[in-house]
């Protein structure tokens, strides 16, 4: 079915292979993936009279299940709770790049990286715009990447390039195009510029790209200030693996399965009426029961109903069906149904233990490969750009310093979990086997310490 479907969704074959894959499953994320289907579910005959078979039909119930994993998996990833913290030797250089996630407010940032790169890959772009930092999300369909042939995890250039209708173009200012017709768009960033070019027309073999010198922009700052975040491992290089692909077919057999059900409902609370000749009676006939029917001796009358066990039979399949799909991905599959007490923070996550392998996974391509290489990024930008953080204009920042993250718990611990806590940490550090330091550090997550030093600072002047 899902194949049947694809083939529905226009494609352009001057466009590489990966537009239309990752258009598909854009779709699929969004819930649109049917919208080119001609028929709405309750058609089931054409104007000819002809029988429209289902895979022609769109579904009238939608399951939003590859949405609701990624939103799942992006929680526990980039939530307000789970958004990790900077560490590194110079807490001054800590707390200024704290700031730029603040002032940046790259928490938000991530969050829609994270959802928006969950078909295989997506790209963070940085600008330093008056001296202040800004990020923005770049969905990577129509983006090429080229990385550095001696640094095969360096972007050398990255080209977006696509189609636009020319009445696009003069909303956005352009003058002197055709509303009718239809123009590449491209633009390039490499380690020096960003480059615009001026759109040319699809259908004109002649014309090519020309410099557009009033919209390009010379940053200068030696390296393609973009971050290319490939989802999870798998892929094709370029794009990762899909978060939710497994649960793709499924998920529309779900759809297409509580669709018929659905239809199955209304038939009942309006079953067709069957009559047998001869009937005695020429006039029209109105069902309800304040309208009998009479029928001669040998005529007969029945309505035709669907029963309620194949409703049931249906709802148990879509249920399995649920089960093995968000098993493939990972998926939350606890229900709210068995928790019948508070549990603890560790009980909830064995009991998602699933979606916090997802969650971890993803913890690497937009932590380490996303959050931290940003970071790098602004601290190398400091060196060309006299940076300003909170309304303070920054020294250059140093470039040598080792960056971390550090991720608080998955789930909030208990009042019992918190006591039991403290009293190891604090038989540890009494013993002489675990630090100052790193004792606050172990439950800085949970009490919302941001800065380590602040606090042991605070510990000593409240110190009798």
């Amino acid at each position: 079915m899902f194949e049947t479907i694809c083939d529905t969704v226009p494609t352009d074959t001057g466009m590489p292979g990966r537009v239309a894959r990752l258009e598909i499953l854009r779709r699929v994320l969004e819930g649109t993936i049917y919208d080119n289907l001609p028929y709405q579910f309750h058609e089931e005959r054409n104007g000819a009279g002809e029988y429209i078979p289902l895979r022609q039909r769109r579904p009238s119930v939608r399951y939003g299940m590859a949405r609701i994993v990624v939103e799942d998996s992006v929680a526990l990833l980039f939530s307000a709770g789970h958004f990790p913290v900077v560490e590194c030797a110079d807490m001054a250089l800590a707390r200024v790049l704290g700031d730029v996630i603040s002032e940046s407010r790259l928490n938000e940032v991530m969050i829609d990286a994270a959802i928006r790169g969950s078909v295989g890959s997506v790209a963070v772009l940085l600008r330093v715009l008056r001296g202040r930092v800004f990020f923005s999300v770049l969905e990577s369909q129509y983006l090429t990447p080229v990385w550095d042939v001696q640094a095969p995890d360096t972007l050398s250039r990255v080209t977006e390039k696509y189609k636009v209708s020319g009445a696009d173009l003069a909303a956005q200012g352009y003058a002197g195009v055709d509303a009718g017709t239809l123009y590449w768009f491209q633009r390039i960033w490499d380690g020096e510029a960003e480059t615009w070019y001026q759109p040319w027309p699809v259908n004109d073999v002649s014309a090519g790209p020309v410099r557009d010198d009033v919209r390009s922009v010379r940053h200068g700052l030696g390296f393609v200030p973009m971050v290319w975040i490939r989802n999870l491992p798998g892929g094709d290089g370029v794009d990762g693996a899909c978060t939710f692909k497994a649960a793709i077919d499924s998920n529309i057999e779900i759809d297409y399965q509580l669709s018929q059900a659905g239809r199955g409902l209304k038939y009942s609370s309006d079953p067709t009426l069957l009559i047998k000749e001869p009937a005695t009676s020429d006039s029209e006939i109105v069902k309800g029961a304040g309208n009998a029917l009479v029928v001669s001796e040998k005529g007969d009358a029945k309505l035709l109903e669907i029963g309620g066990t194949a409703c049931e039979a249906v709802i148990s399949y879509v249920r399995t069906l649920r089960e093995f799909a968000l098993e493939s991905v990972h998926g939350n599959r606890a229900s709210a149904d068995r928790l019948t007490a508070a549990q603890s923070g560790r009980a909830l996550e064995l009991m998602n233990q699933g979606l916090i392998w997802l969650a971890d996974n993803l913890r690497i391509s937009y932590g380490d490969g996303g959050i931290l290489a940003l970071l790098k990024m602004v601290v190398r930008a400091s060196q060309v750009f006299p940076l300003t953080v909170m309304g303070e204009v920054l020294a250059p920042l140093e470039a040598t310093q080792r960056l971390s993250l550090r991720w608080p718990r998955w789930y909030p611990l208990s009042a019992d979990d918190r006591l039991k806590e403290a009293q190891a940490v604090a038989t540890l550090t009494n013993a002489g086997q675990l630090s100052r330091e790193t004792a606050v550090k172990t439950i800085a997550a949970a009490h919302s310490i941001t800065d380590v030093e602040a606090e042991l600072n605070a510990i000593d002047q409240d110190a009798p």
